[in-house]
């Protein structure tokens, strides 16, 4: 099986907090989107828009308030927008269940891409450190996904030693996040922006290279400190106006 099937995968339960809407249409299926409510370990939650095909989900309830697990890849994609392109992320499901008992972490993903912009390191006001980088990661027939991404603590600072071209593998999850953008002097428009919050990353070497990475790798535990400390610092900058 073709090694892009392994290096982009997630993990998602929640409950669906929409209704479906129409998509696209590609060779006579039809493809729906809606919007999916995945609970962190602490005491928030992330909005995430899934697209599946109208056949993955014949006979499976997608109501409003029904609780699955969708298991798939994330995927991106240029809009024009507001007279400008923006990259969307949506995640697309390749196996969609009803949810029958809730795991540890309901919200995983792992990704194997490429550095394709200079990571750009930073710190909050009050000296919490960041980085943001963007992957590309491989998929079928010579596309490729661009999946914004951030690292926290020790992580951004392990980035700061990266470059553009740098094969890294990245475990976390993705997040919705709001934020507030200013787009005159007297007015400001609330947005949300995806990105997947890094918990654990490697770099890729001649040694680690045919390894298959595995979702759950990061534990319980590990992935409750990660959030905890990200969340004190988004709670610095999820207000920022940019």
């Amino acid at each position: 099986m073709d090694n892009n099937m392994f290096n982009n995968k997630i993990y998602l339960e929640g409950k669906v907090i929409s209704d479906l809407t129409f998509s696209h249409e590609m060779y006579g299926e039809g493809f729906y989107n809606f919007e999916f409510e995945v609970s962190r370990l602490s005491d928030t939650s992330d909005v995430l828009v899934i697209t599946v095909s109208e056949r993955l989900i014949a006979g499976i309830d997608v109501s409003i308030g029904s609780e699955l697990v969708v298991d798939g890849q994330l995927r991106s994609y240029n809009k024009f927008v507001d007279g400008s392109n923006r990259l969307i992320l949506t995640v697309f499901a390749r196996d969609i269940r009803e949810l029958k008992e809730r795991g540890k972490n309901p919200n995983q993903i792992f990704l194997d891409g490429y550095i394709c912009k200079a990571p750009v390191y930073r710190t909050t006001p009050f000296g919490r450190e960041i980085a943001d980088m963007l992957l590309a990661v491989n998929r079928l027939y010579n596309k490729s996904d661009y999946i914004p991404t951030i690292a926290w603590g020790r992580n951004s600072r392990f980035c700061k030693s990266l470059e553009v071209g740098d094969n890294i593998r990245v475990w976390g999850r993705l997040q919705s996040r709001e934020y507030q953008k200013k787009i005159s002097d007297t007015e400001v428009v609330k947005k949300v922006a995806y990105e997947v919050s890094i918990s654990k990353m490697e770099r890729v070497t001649d040694e680690n290279r045919n390894n298959i990475a595995v979702i759950g790798r990061v534990d319980e535990d590990e992935a409750v400190d990660a959030e905890t400390s990200v969340s004190n610092a988004e709670n610095e900058v999820v207000n920022e106006v940019i």
